[in-house]
């Protein structure tokens, strides 16, 4: 018998989290460059929730999600020196795309290349790149030092000001952008960080098995 989940799959705790972490992941998208308001997955229901609307005019300039079966927690706040904790969310990754995909809730393969450093208000938030795995156009693209400068440089800016508001203070920092090799160092402790908090010792034993 094949196997499948009689109910719709938590997309954070239901769905794996690639063929090959930390280089080919899979990314549930939340939002997409043309969505104006920001989708976040609803942590109990695993339904899609408007977080809130944003106050920037910009938009978001990729596909926006995260990995399911991560967790940023001790590890990942480790990795970043200005950091006192992770935020206790999934890992965010953003998905370039050569075609424009309008669809959320989905699921994309994607190859990891990078990320960006973000912290807010004190907690590591980092944001890892990456682009669709089969996209013709980024094929030979394997890390951030590859791509386009002025597209890195949109993605900083769009996290630098998203959740600007005029007369009040600001807590968001970012870093500069790192390459594969760090990032890969993110997902490896963001998927350590979400068994110990998830992952009941049965369960740690029949992976074992």
């Amino acid at each position: 018998m094949k196997s499948f989940s009689q109910w719709r799959p938590h997309p954070w705790h239901g769905l794996d989290s690639g063929a090959e972490p930390p280089r080919r992941v899979h990314a549930y998208i939340e939002i997409s460059p043309f969505d104006t308001v920001k989708f976040e997955v609803d942590k109990k229901s695993g339904y899609l929730r408007v977080d809130r609307s944003v106050r920037s005019s910009s938009q978001h300039p990729a596909l926006y999600g995260f990995i399911p079966r991560t967790l940023c927690a001790d590890r990942v706040g480790q990795l970043m020196p200005h950091a006192q904790c992770g935020d206790n969310d999934p890992l965010d990754i953003c998905v370039i795309s050569e075609r424009p995909i309008s669809r959320i809730e989905i699921i994309v393969n994607a190859r990891v290349i990078g990320g960006l450093p973000m912290c807010d208000h004190g907690e590591a938030d980092d944001k890892i790149i990456a682009v669709i795995d089969d996209d013709p156009f980024w094929s030979k693209v394997d890390d951030i030092s590859e791509m386009p400068p002025a597209i890195i440089d949109r993605l900083m800016h769009y996290f630098l000001t998203y959740k600007f508001e005029p007369n009040k203070p600001h807590h968001v920092e970012i870093g500069e952008p790192y390459g594969f090799e760090h990032a890969a160092k993110v997902i490896e402790a963001a998927l350590a960080d979400y068994e110990d908090e998830y992952v009941s010792v049965p369960e740690r034993r029949h992976i074992a098995d």
